[in-house]
């Protein structure tokens, strides 16, 4: 860790955000960024990586060791870079379409392997970067500016999946609510094993549903109304995260943000040491 005074330029490059004026992208991005001087950990021992689409052109922002990936491909070279080096704090960032379309086979293996990373995924219910197709999570019914017709699939519950994946740490968020989402992400980061958030991040260009206005109205904070996430044996676990499912599937008047598990279990890199004593 730091031990001088950091400031949030300490990790901000000079390359230009193209994201539209207005973007949730821009919160996560801040938020991230807090986070990483809250913490204070040197910028080289941060690797940041993104796969492909609006989300992931984070790693261009971030002034750590950055790494933009294939389209939905994010995951496994955090997972990958995680397992050669340990010692390193890895963060990976995807949208919605990159982590639960082409990407959610890698999603699901990740949850059985417990690597000790964070997961960052920028849920707006639509391919931005490609003009406002219906992402895995756009509600069913649901017909934003940018389709002719409404959608007419089921959507993906990424806390849902999480939890049957067995992320070790699982998430929601808000990009507009900056100190929730810094502060969760601070939680993800000094939790060890997998974790993942789920942030939702308004689409101000081609989503004219899910905006600030419906979230401001929806959202609320499951842990300020006595929900404990902690988990900390396997009996404990199994109790938790079936509650935890439960919870995750409320969407509509109210949308439960917050922490909804966090299990203390041995991740990958120490099952590795047991099997390989001069690993790591």
């Amino acid at each position: 860790m730091l031990s001088s005074p950091v400031k949030p330029q300490n990790y901000k490059t000079d390359v230009e955000i193209d994201w539209c004026p207005g973007c949730g992208d821009f919160g996560i991005l801040n938020a991230l960024i807090l986070a990483l001087q809250e913490l204070k950990i040197p910028n080289q021992n941060v690797v940041l990586t993104g796969g492909i689409g609006c989300s992931s052109k984070i790693p261009h922002y971030v002034n750590v060791n950055a790494f933009h990936s294939l389209h939905g491909r994010s995951l496994v070279h955090a997972e990958a870079v995680k397992i050669a080096n340990p010692d390193l704090e890895v963060i990976s960032a995807a949208g919605d379409g990159d982590a639960l379309g082409i990407g959610s086979a890698h999603f699901v293996a990740a949850g059985r392997r417990n690597v000790d990373l964070t997961y960052m995924i920028f849920d707006n219910g639509v391919y931005g970067l490609t003009k406002g197709q219906a992402s895995p999570t756009l509600p069913f019914g649901e017909m934003p500016k940018s389709l002719e017709t409404e959608n007419i699939k089921f959507p993906v519950n990424p806390i849902f999946l999480g939890l049957a994946s067995g992320f070790t740490f699982v998430a929601r968020s808000y990009s507009y609510n900056i100190k929730h989402l810094k502060e969760t992400i601070i939680r993800a980061i000094r939790h060890r094993g997998l974790a993942m958030i789920d942030i939702m991040q308004p689409c101000v260009t081609y989503n004219n549903i899910n905006t600030k206005e419906y979230y401001d109205g929806r959202l609320y904070d499951i842990e300020k109304e006595g929900w404990n996430p902690l988990a900390e044996n396997e009996n404990e676990y199994r109790e938790k995260v079936g509650q935890a499912v439960i919870k995750s599937l409320e969407w509509g008047d109210r949308i439960p943000m917050g922490v909804f598990i966090e299990y203390k279990t041995e991740t990958y890199d120490q099952k590795l040491k047991r099997l390989i004593p001069d690993y790591g």
